[in-house]
């Protein structure tokens, strides 16, 4: 006999890509509201990276990884190909990881003064990429991973 659990995926993976988005995107919200508070954290110059319509923009797209995780568990995902949907959820992951792990080398590089830190960066924010930014990229990526592979190919979805 077939242990239900085995088959069943288990959709925390995608609950906690959803609010790893979300955490992320109301950051971006909050800036673009014209909040300063943390801001010093993204670089020395923040004002000169982005402006407020784009960080509106940059917050909507960061909310696009945790819909793309909860349409592989919830009902209102069936009709999108579920193929489709974990090859974009785990290539997305892996990219994220790739980003996060470049830029944590690269700021890893300019706090031990092998590489020169941009002005516009500042030598405060690269250590808040190294601690918070960079390692926040890649536990994204690993949650999307996660996400795609608990979600087992033409397996049983939650809803269904």
């Amino acid at each position: 006999m077939v242990d239900e659990a085995s088959v069943t995926p288990k959709p925390w993976a995608a609950y906690a890509v959803c609010a790893w988005a979300l955490g992320f995107a109301v950051v971006s919200f909050f800036w673009a509201a014209g909040a300063t508070l943390g801001v010093h954290t993204i670089a020395a110059q923040p004002e000169k990276l982005a402006s407020p319509r784009a960080l509106w923009i940059i917050g909507l797209m960061k909310l696009l990884p945790g819909v793309l995780a909860l349409a592989l568990v919830q009902p209102w995902g069936r009709g999108l190909s579920h193929g489709l949907l974990r090859v974009a959820t785990r290539t997305g992951g892996g990219l994220l990881v790739l980003y996060g792990g470049a830029n944590f080398v690269d700021h890893g590089l300019m706090a031990a003064g092998v590489k020169h830190t941009p002005v516009l960066l500042g030598r405060s924010a690269v250590w808040w990429h190294l601690v918070l930014w960079d390692p926040w990229w890649v536990l994204g990526g690993l949650l999307m991973i996660a996400t795609a592979r608990s979600i087992q190919a033409g397996g049983v979805r939650p809803g269904k």
